[in-house]
């Protein structure tokens, strides 16, 4: 890979959009500075896996399934928390690579997807005029002068909760919990009486017996490959400061610079200017990295980006994450498919159903419908089929939490109900009910 005249601050060159406008420019770099110090958060290594197994996906022979939190909050990075999180992942993953016959890889939106993109620096609540709430990495969401002043403080305290998150996740898909033996102890209580949660029941028995049956027949069922679980962590590298300090060179024979805030990063819809902050820093490290492409685009400035950041087309390096919603997606999908083939450029193709969706109820509440989700996933992969690409991958705001932020579903829940638990402080999640009859719609568009 090659990365003429870059380093991982070469990018303070470039015009930087969606930064915080830090009140105390020596603060912010005594922390810059003070992270760069501190261990990093994954490891080259694992973020080489990743590439390899999203390589697998962009030809077919595996499938990506990204998910989590729109915006994480401090308040939240609890045990209980994490745990659904993940537990929502692990069965929607069964479920992918049972009934859809396909190995899945497990990228969530997790362990640093604590800073959000805002179409405005400022916002107007309550009839005062405010900084717009960027993420708990930069300010908190409490509607005051007090509290909306960006503060570099929570750059540090964000890498804590991260590393504090990235802890228990590797406790829990190494010691135990992420094992298939457990494949029926994931299913949550509020979800177990749903038409959903029987499915999902009566398929984890399933596994259950055939992993007694290989047991009873002698053939060991105590493999890592039963026992434990891969589970990689993304956000989208947005601040580039505490990207910058989290970026290391690789001390093995293999070298080279990986951002170790996660394995996979993503360059969202804003940010992606080819002569711009965002492109000029990534195009130096060696993690696979998303970017997001809404129905502004451009095809020329798409290939011309993917060439800046994978000039060698590696295999795994990129994956596009479309984002176009349900009415609009058979206009902007096919030429990106046509002008991605014609170039022959290795990209894995997912689509990411949730931010051209949300739209905004009576009561005010932002929400999506469960039915636009599904038809814009739907769309995309007959989509893929017609033009002869591989859809790849599916990128989703979703939480294990019994909330009420998106209508539709199995439980058919109305505008009306958005009341009952609306806990999100940004954008409308799916909750682990509706991911899972996702989730099967999804693995019959695998199989087929």
């Amino acid at each position: 890979m090659t990365t003429n005249h870059w380093s991982k601050t070469s990018y303070r060159h470039k015009t930087a959009l969606q930064q915080p406008n830090w009140p105390d420019p020596a603060h912010y770099e005594h922390i810059v500075q003070t992270l760069s110090k501190l261990p990093p958060l994954v490891f080259a290594g694992e973020i080489r896996e990743l590439k390899s197994q999203l390589a697998e996906a962009a030809q077919g022979r595996a499938f990506l399934l990204q998910g989590g939190d729109c915006s994480e909050e401090f308040a939240r990075c609890t045990a209980p928390n994490i745990r659904e999180t993940l537990k929502v992942m692990l069965q929607m993953a069964v479920i992918l690579t049972y009934a859809g016959n396909k190995p899945v890889v497990k990228v969530g939106r997790i362990a640093g997807q604590y800073a959000k993109p805002r179409s405005s620096d400022t916002e107007t609540v309550n009839g005062l005029v405010l900084p717009s709430y960027r993420g708990d990495m930069a300010n908190d969401i409490e509607a005051t002068e007090e509290a909306r002043r960006p503060n570099p403080d929570r750059l540090l305290q964000g890498y804590h909760m991260s590393a504090a998150t990235m802890n228990l996740l590797r406790a829990f898909t190494r010691g135990g919990f992420g094992s298939l033996h457990r494949v029926q102890a994931w299913n949550q209580e509020f979800v177990k009486q749903s038409p959903m949660g029987r499915n999902y029941e009566r398929m984890a028995k399933r596994i259950s017996d055939a992993i007694k049956f290989m047991q009873t027949i002698g053939i060991p069922t105590d493999t890592p490959q039963l026992k434990e679980t891969q589970f990689f962590t993304s956000h989208e590298a947005l601040f580039l400061g505490y990207e910058e300090a989290m970026t290391r060179e690789d001390s093995t024979e293999a070298g080279g610079w990986y951002d170790c805030s996660g394995h996979m990063l993503w360059i969202g819809d804003r940010t992606r200017q080819p002569d711009g902050a965002h492109v000029e820093f990534l195009r130096g490290v060696r993690n696979p990295l998303g970017m997001k492409v809404g129905p502004k685009y451009e095809v020329d400035t798409i290939l011309s980006i993917i060439e800046i950041l994978n000039p060698e087309n590696e295999p795994g390096r990129m994956t596009l994450i479309t984002r176009f919603g349900a009415r609009q997606i058979d206009k902007y999908l096919p030429p990106l498919l046509r002008a991605i083939k014609r170039a022959g450029l290795n990209v894995l193709l997912t689509c990411d159903p949730m931010h051209a969706n949300t739209f905004s109820a009576e009561s005010g509440r932002k929400t999506r419908n469960f039915d636009d989700i599904l038809s814009e996933l739907q769309c995309f992969f007959e989509l893929n089929w017609a033009e002869g690409t591989i859809p790849g991958g599916v990128h989703f705001e979703l939480t294990g939490d019994n909330v009420t932020e998106c209508i539709g579903g199995g439980r058919h829940l109305a505008p009306e109900d958005l009341n009952l638990r609306y806990l999100t402080t940004c954008d409308p999640r799916l909750n682990a009910e509706q991911s899972l009859e996702m989730a099967f719609q999804i693995a019959e568009m695998i199989r087929s």
